[in-house]
């Protein structure tokens, strides 16, 4: 392989060993630079124009500049085509333990133990599992919502698997939003959404002072059976709770149509509500207590503090 086959597969960057260990020298890399042929993006880490660098090869020149190291947290979810953080934000790094490294600005490195068990090195450039690089952005979220809103992305767009993103959860005992991530997940891998509906009654209903709804109502259509997740008989108002994270398939969305169409035939107005509108419990909780005041409930939606995990 020569140099100009390196840098092709690389973005357009290439580091100084490699110039080394694929017939270059020292002086064909200053002689380069001289020519404005490379541009010097960080000690010996070198790209074959003077412009502007694209994310993909300040990705490369991160890699190659704490070489033997791989793409982590967002900026391998992004690699894996995921449009998650900000373009020109500092690249995510990680290097195997024990090493200790000093970053430049422009990059951002962590140390893992298992870093030969959970890096993809074959691919270009080498980054973390997306199941790892998933669950570590979602736990360095700022709020629930947004840590569930990491995990949705990835499974909508088909990048990995919530029974996967279990797996691997069940051994990262300290991160940060854990037990929220480990309910949702649980939930979505089982094909149930018991988590989502604890969360609704204790942080919606109870918390704020809302009637409480008969839960899991059987209703029979002709030949078709189904169940309502939250019924306000009273009110003529359901509300239909969605755990899943990832895209529903045709026939699941058809199945929602149904139920809908059928509650519209017998007079009742059905609500969706999924993991983002719950983990906002007051909002959620001001909006439902509405639909039923319109309906004739004479009660009050109160606001309590804010309710935690």
């Amino acid at each position: 392989m020569s140099i100009d086959d390196v840098l092709r597969q690389q973005d357009g960057v290439i580091s100084r060993q490699q110039v080394l260990d694929h017939g270059g020298s020292d002086d064909l890399i200053e002689r380069k630079i001289r020519r404005r042929e490379w541009a010097r993006t960080l000690p010996g880490v070198y790209v074959d124009h003077t412009g502007p660098l694209t994310w993909a090869q300040r990705a490369w020149a991160g890699v190659l500049y704490h070489a033997p190291a791989a793409l982590g947290g967002a900026s391998a979810l992004r690699a894996s085509g995921l449009a998650v953080g900000e373009e020109r934000a500092p690249i995510d790094l990680v290097v195997a333990w024990p090493r200790r490294v000093i970053d430049p600005p422009t990059l951002v490195t962590r140390t893992i133990t298992n870093f030969d068990d959970v890096v993809l090195s074959n691919l270009s450039p080498p980054r973390l599992r997306v199941e790892h690089a998933a669950l570590h952005v979602a736990s360095r979220a700022s709020s629930e919502d947004a840590a569930v809103a990491v995990l949705g992305d990835v499974c909508q767009q088909r990048r990995t698997t919530a029974a996967r993103l279990v797996a691997v959860l069940e051994n990262q005992s300290r991160l940060r939003h854990r037990r929220l991530l480990s309910a949702v997940l649980g939930d979505v891998a089982a094909g149930t959404n018991s988590a989502l509906e604890r969360r609704y009654l204790r942080d919606v209903e109870l918390a704020h002072g809302l009637p409480v709804g008969r839960r899991q109502v059987r209703v029979v259509a002709g030949q078709r059976t189904a169940y309502r997740d939250v019924d306000y008989a009273d009110y003529g108002v359901l509300l239909e709770l969605d755990g899943q994270l990832g895209h529903n398939g045709t026939s699941d969305r058809w199945d929602d149509l149904d139920r809908d169409v059928l509650s519209a035939v017998d007079g009742l107005l059905t609500v969706r509500a999924g993991w983002k509108q719950v983990l906002d419990a007051g909002r959620l909780a001001v909006a439902i207590g509405t639909i039923l005041q319109a309906r004739g409930w004479p009660g009050d939606v109160e606001q309590p503090g804010r309710q935690t995990a």
